[in-house]
C-alpha cells in the first residue's frame, strides 16, 4: 500500500494548540490545523522495506503522528523504550540521512530489575544502532543508543524531540515514572518537544484500572503528571482515537491487537475492535 497522504486527511485527524499558548484559556479553544507531511516522511512511510510493517499503519498513523510531533529530518530525536523497533525502522529511514536517531532505554537500576533484565536492557541499547542500520542500509554511526543510567553531560540539553510511545503505563506500574521522565527532560533542549501516545482509559475509570497495570491511563492524569514534571501541554490530536475500544477489558489493553492475549475463539471479536483507543499529546519542556 503506497498511497499519498493528503492534506484533508491530516486536517480531519489533527487538533493542534499553537506552540507558545498555554493555560486554560488556550486549551479551551483549540484550533484545527492542517499539518503538512514532509515529502521525505511520505517517502519513508512508503518505502518498500516497510512492507511487513505497513499492516499496522492504518492503526498507528505514523506520518500523521510524526508530523503532529513536529519531527523534522535534520533533528536529533530520541525514541524511548524502542522495544520491537517498529517505529525505529521508520525513524531510521527518515532521520538517518540528515538527522540523528537515538534509542533511549530504561535506567537498568531504576526498578526492581533482575540481573538478567538489567543485562537485557543494556544489550538492547548496545545492538540498537546496528539493528536500525541494517534495516535502513545506512552506517551504524548515523544512529545512537543509551540507557538512562548515567547520561553523559554532552547529551543533556541536546535533543530536539523525544517520543514516548505506548509506554507511560509501564512507567507507572513499575514505579519509575518520576525518575525516567526527569531523565528524559534533562536530555531535551529548552523548548524541546516530547510526544506521548498512550492507551486511554475512560475519564471516570477507577484508579484500580488506571494505575498502569491494565495498560490504560486517564488523559487528565497523564497531562497533570507531565505538567508537574516541567512540561507544558501544547497540542492534542484524536488521530489515534478508537471508539470501538470500551477500555474495560478484564485482561487490559493486551486483550486487543496486536497482543490478543485471550483465547483463540475470541480472536475475531478483538480483531474487529482493533488496536486501543489512544491519546496523542504534545508537550514542551518548560525552562
Amino acid at each position: 500500500m503506497r498511497r499519498t497522504l493528503t492534506l484533508s486527511l491530516l486536517s480531519a485527524a489533527l487538533v493542534v494548540l499553537p506552540i507558545g499558548l498555554t493555560g486554560s484559556s488556550a486549551l479551551a479553544k483549540p484550533r484545527a490545523a492542517a499539518a503538512k507531511v514532509d515529502p521525505a516522511l511520505s517517502a519513508a512511510v512508503a518505502d518498500p522495506r516497510r512492507d511487513k510493517d505497513r499492516v499496522r499503519d492504518p492503526h498507528r498513523h505514523p506520518a500523521e503522528m510524526l508530523s503532529f510531533f513536529q519531527v523534522e529530518p535534520t533533528m536529533k530525536v530520541g525514541e524511548y523504550a524502542p522495544g520491537g523497533e517498529w517505529f525505529s525502522r521508520l525513524l531510521g529511514l527518515y532521520l538517518g540521512p540528515r538527522g540523528k536517531l537515538v534509542g533511549l532505554y530504561f535506567d537498568p537500576t531504576s526498578g526492581a530489575w533482575s540481573e538478567a533484565s538489567q543485562k537485557g536492557i543494556r544489550d538492547g541499547a548496545a545492538k540498537y544502532p546496528a539493528d536500525v542500520a541494517a534495516f535502513s542500509g545506512l552506517p551504524a554511526e548515523r544512529f545512537g543508543a543509551m540507557t538512562l543510567e548515567a547520561i553523559p553531560a554532552a547529551e543533556k540539553g541536546s535533543f530536539d524531540r523525544i517520543l514516548v510511545l505506548r509506554m507511560v503505563h509501564n512507567l507507572m506500574r513499575w514505579n519509575i515514572a518520576d525518575s525516567e521522565i526527569k531523565a528524559l527532560r534533562s536530555l531535551l533542549k529548552d523548548g524541546g518537544l516530547l510526544g506521548i501516545e498512550q492507551h486511554r482509559a475512560k475519564g471516570n475509570a477507577p484508579y484500580s484500572y488506571t494505575d498502569g497495570s491494565m495498560g490504560y491511563l486517564r488523559e487528565a492524569d497523564v497531562i497533570g503528571f507531565m505538567k508537574a514534571h516541567g512540561f507544558d501541554l501544547v497540542g492534542k490530536s484524536e488521530m489515534n482515537r478508537n471508539p470501538r475500544d470500551t477500555a474495560d477489558w478484564p485482561d487490559g489493553v493486551w486483550t486487543l491487537p496486536p497482543t490478543l492475549r485471550l483465547k483463540e475463539q475470541d480472536r475475531a471479536r478483538y480483531e474487529a475492535v482493533g488496536e486501543s483507543d489512544r491519546m496523542t499529546l504534545l508537550f514542551r519542556k518548560r525552562p
